[in-house]
């Protein structure tokens, strides 16, 4: 995780009160590169927003690391879905992390079939002196 610098954010919102901003700001403000998925914004953190992972132009796509989920738990079987589609669109395998209080054992399923690597239910922001400091 140390050499994660590009972070897709699926779920990323608009509000500075809620998690889905302050934990990507964070990682920001610390160097990284934030892509914010969501399909009601057209840009977040400053950055161009996209509607859905597989929105993400291959040449950006290339660059993502991890891919940060805050979506509701049901949801991450899809999120999972998408990312093993853009992974085999662009030869990487992203780390899936969904955030705090987010699990689901399909998902699991989904990102272990594709050799894929995932956190779940851990919040970036707490963990981020141990997995991401350099």
């Amino acid at each position: 995780m140390k050499k994660a610098r590009t972070i897709a954010v699926v779920g990323a919102s608009k509000n500075p009160e809620k998690e889905a901003h302050s934990v990507p700001a964070f990682l920001q403000d610390r160097g990284y590169q934030i892509v914010p998925v969501n399909p009601t914004a057209a840009e977040i953190f400053g950055v161009k927003a996209f509607p859905d992972l597989l929105s993400i132009p291959e040449s950006l796509a290339r660059e993502v690391d991890t891919v940060e989920v805050f979506r509701p738990s049901e949801e991450l079987p899809a999120v999972a879905r998408s990312l093993v589609e853009l992974s085999r669109a662009t030869g990487r395998k992203c780390i899936f992390w969904a955030q705090s209080g987010l699990e689901n054992e399909e998902a699991k399923l989904i990102l272990d079939s594709a050799g894929i690597k995932y956190v779940m239910n851990a919040c970036m922001r707490v963990v981020y002196p141990l997995a991401f400091s350099d």
